[in-house]
């Protein structure tokens, strides 16, 4: 748009001023032309095949065993039309041993769980459980799953209070908040103020950027607190969060459509509906998720799980009057086709290890062009003094220790990874090595 407009202007000076009207009418009625014909040609194709296989891929990742249940996945395929209802209730059995005990664990370890346990919370809701029948058990005491929530929203409370900072982060802060709303609970008017006050305080910004993610969740969770016209410290205050979160998401928009990024623009999307505004599937942002979809870019379970309630114009706040009753039930998993094994070709990789001091190791390996960015650190770990552990997450693993420096959430130190210079949006696991490059690996602060 900008080189036509560039164009458009070098032109009219050579004009008189009836000659530059009548150009320029002209011009904008071919570029409102163009513009039709692309958005046309998008929306045009067949997306409930896409829609289809991204549910089915939904599906198919709750059989593998690789790690935890993840109780987005099932939220996911609940708020989805179509439904295999043996499948999801196996999964949903699995979220009640396997997730449900390994929160406990975390709960007994005195360990921050608020996500988590908001995620669980949700998934249960999201079948239709009766939460209140649900208790965890920390020491030799019982206690109801909301409970333990409302608990754990009131220790981050209180250590925002103390620190400026939740004990996890604002994402976590607001899916609690989100969590309790959608099972109608009352939700603190301390706990809530502490949100709507670093929403208007810029608190979710780190340097120059804007956590898109964290502003849909936080989104969503303070219109569910209006809709449920739950009381607040101030009104206008939170019109105010709300206003401002419309703003930020919106302004996030790149030139391709994305809202922040390919993998938070799902969850965006999801705040703008939540939030009252059309985002129709022509839409830009629906454009790019489209688009993304077409290019595989969705194959990590967690993202495909906040992307498909977006593409179905669907968002988490629905969960708050789910119901579960006459429900599709046609939803199969069809076999995966066996892909031939590939000849790959070898390309080298420069890792750059920078620590929290800011000294730095190099090292360099060759690797098959197409494997994870995970695999190549284990080879190199097999092949050279590099050696590095990782944490499992929803998303997937990550690095938590690199050459015996730890990069704790505790202390707001993650290890960040570029190519070449350029942030990664994914994680080791899902991050291909398709050519040469360099890797970065930095301790770094948030």
């Amino acid at each position: 748009m900008n080189r036509w407009c560039k164009v458009a202007s070098s032109i009219q000076s050579t004009l008189s001023l009836e000659g530059r009207s009548a150009l320029m009418k002209m011009i904008i009625c071919i570029l409102a032309a163009l513009f039709a014909l692309t958005a046309a040609d998008a929306c045009g194709s067949d997306t409930k095949d896409l829609l289809l296989k991204l549910n089915k891929d939904l599906l198919r990742a709750t059989e593998k065993q690789e790690s935890l249940p993840n109780p987005s996945i099932h939220i996911a395929l609940r708020l989805s039309p179509q439904h295999n209802l043996i499948k999801e209730g196996q999964y949903l059995d699995q979220l009640k041993t396997k997730f449900h005990e390994d929160i406990q664990s975390t709960l007994n370890k005195g360990q921050p769980v608020v996500g988590r346990l908001a995620l669980y919370v949700m998934a249960l809701k999201a079948s239709c459980q009766e939460l209140r029948n649900v208790s965890l058990l920390t020491g030799e005491n019982s206690e109801p799953l909301l409970t333990h929530l409302k608990k754990q929203m009131e220790l981050e409370k209180d250590h925002i209070a103390s620190s400026h900072r939740p004990l996890t982060n604002y994402y976590q802060y607001s899916l609690g908040i989100l969590a309790l709303c959608v099972s109608k609970v009352r939700v603190s008017s301390h706990v809530s103020h502490k949100l709507t006050h670093a929403i208007l305080h810029t608190q979710f910004e780190h340097g120059d950027s804007v956590c898109v993610d964290t502003l849909a969740m936080a989104g969503m969770a303070l219109q569910c607190l209006k809709d449920a016209e739950t009381p607040v410290k101030n009104k206008e205050e939170l019109e105010k969060a709300l206003t401002t979160i419309k703003k930020k998401l919106l302004a996030s928009q790149r030139p391709d459509g994305h809202l922040g990024n390919e993998f938070s623009t799902g969850l965006a999307v999801q705040a703008l509906l939540a939030m009252g505004n059309k985002v129709d599937e022509c839409a830009a942002p629906m454009m790019a998720l489209w688009s993304d979809v077409k290019k595989g870019t969705y194959h990590n379970p967690m993202a495909i799980s906040q992307t498909l309630p977006a593409l179905q114009q669907r968002t988490y706040l629905q969960l708050k009057n789910k119901e579960c009753i006459n429900e599709d039930d046609s939803l199969v998993v069809d076999p995966v086709p066996v892909v031939p094994t590939q000849v790959h070709v070898h390309v080298q990789v420069e890792l750059e290890v920078v620590k929290a001091d800011g000294s730095s190791f190099t090292y360099q390996i060759n690797v098959p062009s197409g494997v994870s960015l995970l695999d190549s650190l284990t080879l190199l770990q097999q092949q050279t003094d590099f050696k590095f552990e990782t944490e499992d997450s929803l998303w997937g693993p990550f690095l938590s220790v690199v050459n015996g420096e730890q990069a704790r959430q505790t202390d707001r130190r993650y290890w960040h990874l570029a190519s070449d210079g350029k942030g990664l949006s994914e994680g080791i696991k899902d991050y291909k090595i398709e050519a040469a490059q360099k890797i970065t690996i930095k301790n770094t602060s948030y």
